[in-house]
């Protein structure tokens, strides 16, 4: 090859690097704006439809790794649109497929992008705390009245950051909650106070959001992220470290939360909300009495009977997802919707301790994935958009390591040394 011929081939590569860069930061800013979701469409939808359609444009590829999660999530659409064959008045129904079919493909984006590239985890995570400090921190402003108009952070004298319900509002906030406990039990230890600020007021944020699946998904998620680290590392100072630290933060985030309860407004809503069974849960047609009487419905509605028609025919909603499956998307949408959860949660389980680079990511994804399938039992996560990125980022992780398995093979049968996962 001559000189001249080899040069457009030196000025692509910059070009191609500077085209890599360039998206993933726009990821990174479509990760942070789904912490602001005030108002619908928010910006998060606008910004992330445009962002998938050029990606898959320019020629983002889904692997074979990742088509059965294309596959599922697809099946789990049809089924909503089936759904509406059963309305006698579409209404908002479209519109409500329409926004589960846009979530399905941005989780099959972000897994796409991580087996592209898992150095963009490190992206989506560090985005996401971010935005989770600010609408926190706009949550427990709003929740003390600390500027004129701070009121509209909050509904029902509950933080809700910049969200519209305080139970989407808290649940955003855990997976950060757990990178940020992760980066402070492996971390530089200079660093650890800047992450412990951010820890506080981001368990501030889950307080005051006076969720009740939000406190257990934040208590139990952390319970189980220091029991993988401690069950992944071997070396006992390192054990004794993570120990330590995590009584340090947990005495800190006790004391902090023993503050909060010292206001009067703050001790009597704990108070109300703390109880495991609330009235509208245990009454006549309450959350509980709904659910028995909807299972027992759809056992003759194979295609469902449309989004939202629940909430028309009972007090509220169905809060339970596997309810929620079934009536907005039919039988063929609950087996799909059932299936897929069971094989994220399996391939993620099956990689959770193995040491990669994207390991950590994984860990916290696989964890959030878990506590959201259990607090889907009271409440409907189809449509929240931080669940589709704990979906992704597992997938994405699994392809990483099906491809690392693979190159390890073919390095193996040629006999020449395998480069690091690290490095890829």
């Amino acid at each position: 090859m001559t000189a001249n011929e080899a040069t457009p081939l030196r000025v692509a590569q910059p070009q191609r690097a500077t085209f890599r860069l360039l998206g993933s930061a726009m990821v990174a800013f479509g990760i942070f704006l789904s912490g602001f979701v005030i108002d619908e469409p928010a910006p998060y939808e606008l910004w992330m439809a445009a962002l998938v359609g050029i990606w898959f444009i320019l020629g983002l590829r889904i692997s074979r790794f990742t088509a059965p999660l294309l596959v599922l999530l697809l099946a789990f659409n049809v089924g909503g649109m089936l759904s509406l064959t059963q309305m006698k008045d579409l209404g908002t129904g479209p519109m409500y497929v329409a926004v589960s079919t846009f979530l399905a493909l941005t989780a099959i984006f972000y897994a796409a992008i991580i087996e592209d590239s898992h150095r963009r985890l490190a992206l989506i995570f560090n985005a996401w705390a971010c935005a989770a400090v600010i609408t926190s921190l706009l949550g427990v402003l709003g929740y003390f009245h600390a500027f004129p108009g701070a009121e509209v952070f909050t509904l029902y004298d509950r933080a809700k950051g910049a969200f519209q319900d305080p139970n989407v509002f808290g649940p955003f906030l855990v997976p950060p909650s757990l990178y940020l406990v992760h980066g402070i039990l492996v971390g530089n230890l200079r660093t650890s106070p800047v992450k412990a600020f951010a820890l506080l007021i981001l368990a501030l944020g889950v307080f005051l959001s006076f969720s009740r699946a939000a406190w257990g998904l934040f208590s139990v998620g952390i319970a189980l992220l220091i029991f993988c680290m401690l069950l992944k590392e071997r070396s006992g100072a390192f054990r004794l470290r993570i120990l330590v630290l995590s009584l340090a933060a947990i005495i800190l985030l006790v004391a902090s939360l023993v503050v909060a309860l010292q206001f009067p407004k703050v001790s009597a809503l704990f108070t109300a909300r703390a109880q495991l069974v609330q009235q509208y849960d245990g009454e006549h047609l309450g959350r509980f009495d709904r659910h028995r009487i909807g299972f027992t419905m759809m056992m003759e509605r194979p295609l469902g009977i449309g989004p939202l028609v629940f909430g028309t025919m009972f007090p509220e909603d169905e809060h339970n997802v596997w309810l929620k499956s079934l009536t907005s998307y039919g039988w063929l949408g609950f087996v799909s919707y059932v299936a897929m959860l069971c094989w994220t949660i399996y391939l993620g389980f099956r990689n959770l301790l193995k040491d990669r680079p994207w390991q950590p990511y994984l860990m916290i994804a696989w964890i959030g994935v878990l506590g959201h399938a259990a607090i889907g039992n009271v409440i409907d996560i189809d449509h929240w958009r931080h669940v589709y990125v704990l979906f992704g980022v597992v997938w994405g992780c699994a392809a990483l390591e099906q491809r690392h398995r693979r190159s390890i093979a073919q390095c193996t049968s040629t006999h020449r040394p395998c480069e690091p996962a690290s490095a890829r």
